[in-house]
């Protein structure tokens, strides 16, 4: 699938997209069109049979398969129950070929669907792994998840289910036209030229249908996006006391796809049963009008029994085709839904032009005249300047919304900027490429993002490391005897968020996890808020020789942080207000007094 674009040349997937992607399976959709026509074959002649004995075998009027079974039996075992019982036989055998024809036919179709559907949700992937961040966090993770689940599975069913069915009640209407039209054209084309009608009147329905369905998907999309916030934030919610107002609102929210769904499941069933109504009605018309040939014309008994057992045997393919459009109603709309995911902004993709950070153990960082807001809101950082040299610790501190966190997304390339430039040694962002740039600038953040998986597996990311790395990396992070203590050490399980660790031991197995991977530049963005005073100590004197002559950009509020840095920008409003070292900056009683004079005094 990599590097295979599906796509329509308008950016969105339609359904000449999925027509050509079907036809990677051209080989697969011919058999299948063979086996259906096959099975049509195997099924159409089956209500025909038992009718034609009545006219050769109760009436008396022996034909074509009252000759035919005389050739194959002895004569002495020629009469009814013959008769009925070899027709009965082959009935029963020309059904068993016909399902097994119907299972291989369907069973072509579901590959091929299973195929276009991978393809598309990969590429939805491959799409979403450079998405624009404040573009995904505006759709959230539960619209996400929708779209390439319950979305995809709707167009799956579609493919892989609705149209192999669909393609044999087509052959089968075929067959039962052409038998139809043999047996007595005049009342065969009465009964084909009122079909249509038929559909129409259900095509009309079907349109209501489509307006229910899109409705009780926007409701359950809402639910589902409410439902994995709260699950996401459990813990706090439950901390804070708040689970009945959260799980309140999760239950008004169900409520609403409660009352969407119930309408459109009992409203879509009304119109289905309205349509089977007419459908019926059509047949009693038929049936009658079948009866009057019988009077009028030359329509055998038993071919007007045909008749009568073609009309019912269309009802399924027709109830097929009729049912179509509400499939093809509810997987137009999981389509067009889809379709928003291709609707997100992707972050750019720089060339990797220069590396500035190839064979060094570390690089400075600059930023000239930085602006960014979220989309069209007011301003976030306005016009910050600054420059880190090689190996400078530098803190970052100001009250909360001041834009520190801001800017750290956008030296990682996260947020791009409105305006302005990040440099690493001297070199712009633009000229290096973001992977690059992430592959040697590693942010530690204040809740880091943990899987529900191994203690190993966190630690790694994928990569390849030696257990006595993690175990280094651990022992730096002051983590190394808690993790020996569990019974499967680096194997132990962490649990969803890493629940199942505190909070002080999950910002120490981030600060584990950036170790082990030898950054060029470190940014620690509040990593150590939620430990205690004496581990933070002790971590620090462990960190310090790791990040010795390493840039690192510090984000803290707790003065034992900041003091670690060698100079200090304080952000205010985002700007950069005062910057400088400690001392000087108390000396100058502005923001950074405010913030940290008290702290000083009460200091030994």
């Amino acid at each position: 699938m990599t590097g295979v674009t599906v796509k329509s040349p308008s950016g969105h997937y339609n359904w000449r997209t999925i027509g050509r992607l079907a036809l990677r399976h051209k080989k697969k959709i011919l058999m299948a069109q063979a086996v259906a026509l096959l099975a049509a074959l195997a099924a159409v002649p089956v209500p025909l049979l038992i009718p034609m004995l009545v006219d050769e075998v109760l009436l008396n009027h022996p034909g074509t398969a009252v000759t035919f079974i005389n050739r194959w039996f002895p004569a002495a075992w020629h009469g009814p129950v013959l008769y009925i019982a070899v027709i009965l036989g082959v009935s029963f055998v020309l059904r068993i070929i016909a399902l097994i024809f119907n299972v291989l036919q369907t069973r072509q179709f579901v590959k091929v669907s299973k195929d276009i559907i991978f393809r598309l949700r990969s590429e939805l992937l491959q799409r979403l792994e450079k998405v624009a961040m404040a573009e995904y966090e505006s759709l959230g993770s539960g619209t996400v998840v929708t779209h390439l689940v319950t979305d995809l599975d709707t167009l799956d069913n579609f493919l892989g289910a609705t149209i192999s069915r669909s393609l044999i009640s087509v052959l089968t209407i075929l067959g039962t036209a052409a038998i139809l039209l043999w047996i007595h054209w005049p009342l065969a084309l009465f009964i084909l030229c009122l079909n249509p009608i038929v559909i129409y009147f259900t095509k009309a329905l079907g349109k209501q249908v489509k307006r229910l369905k899109k409705k009780e998907n926007s409701a359950l999309e809402a639910f589902q996006q409410a439902l994995t916030e709260t699950l996401d934030a459990i813990q706090q919610i439950r901390a804070s006391n708040r689970e009945h107002y959260y799980f309140g609102r999760l239950t008004d929210k169900a409520s609403q796809v409660k009352q969407d769904a119930s309408n459109y499941a009992w409203k879509s069933d009304a119109l289905n049963r309205l349509s089977f109504v007419i459908f019926l009605h059509g047949v009693d018309l038929f049936r009658a009008t079948a009866m009057l040939m019988v009077v009028f014309s030359d329509l055998t008994i038993g071919q007007m029994l045909a008749v009568f057992g073609y009309l019912w045997f269309m009802m399924a393919p027709v109830q097929e085709l009729l049912g179509i459009q509400y499939a093809f109603y509810g997987a137009q709309a999981a389509l067009t839904r889809i379709n928003r995911l291709l609707d997100l902004k992707q972050e750019p993709r720089y060339p990797h032009r220069e590396n500035p950070f190839k064979n060094k153990r570390t690089t400075g960082v600059s930023v000239q005249d930085l602006h960014f807001s979220y989309g069209h809101e007011i301003e976030v950082l306005k016009g910050v300047t600054l420059d880190i040299q090689a190996g400078e610790k530098v803190a970052l501190v100001g009250a909360s919304g001041g834009g520190k966190s801001t800017l750290v997304q956008v030296l990682i390339g996260l947020y791009s900027p409105t305006s302005g430039m990040v440099y690493y040694d001297d070199i712009p962002i633009t000229q290096i490429g973001m992977d690059v740039v992430r592959e040697n600038v590693v942010t530690v953040l204040q809740h880091p993002v943990l899987f529900n998986d191994t203690i190993r597996a966190n630690l790694t990311l994928g990569h390849d490391h030696a257990d006595l790395a993690l175990w280094r990396a651990l022992e730096i992070a002051q983590l190394k005897d808690t993790i020996q203590r569990l019974p499967a050490q680096l194997d132990t399980i962490i649990g969803r968020s890493g629940m199942r660790l505190s909070g002080g031991q999950r910002q120490r197995l981030a600060i584990a996890r950036m170790i082990l991977m030898n950054p060029k530049v470190v940014i620690l963005d509040e990593a150590t808020s939620a430990l205690d005073t004496e581990t933070e100590q002790r971590l620090h004197d462990a960190l310090s020789g790791f990040l010795t002559n390493r840039t690192t950009i510090i984000v803290a509020h707790r003065l034992s942080a900041v003091k670690q840095a060698d100079r200090v920008y304080v952000f205010e409003d985002g700007q950069i207000c005062e910057q400088g070292e400690h001392e000087r900056l108390l000396s100058l009683n502005g923001l950074y007094a405010k913030l940290y004079g008290e702290s000083q005094q009460a200091l030994p």
